[in-house]
């Protein structure tokens, strides 16, 4: 799992999302982001990787 800045114009990746939401529902909004997860999570394809990815993201809500 890369956990390098990777992105190129990151600023811009950031600003092209956040419009990427704007007139959106909130669930609109939550559906947005879970489509663009399944797209990522197939241009990545290996499935360690991504399981490695969903623990770290998981990981700042795990109980203590």
């Amino acid at each position: 799992m890369k956990t390098d800045p990777n992105i190129p114009d990151p600023d811009g990746f950031y600003a092209a999302l956040v419009a990427a939401h704007e007139g959106l529902t909130a669930a609109q909004s939550a559906e947005l982001n879970a489509r663009l997860v399944f797209l990522l999570a197939n241009q990545v394809g290996d499935r360690k990787t991504l399981m490695e990815c969903v623990a770290a993201a998981r990981k700042p809500f795990a109980p203590d």
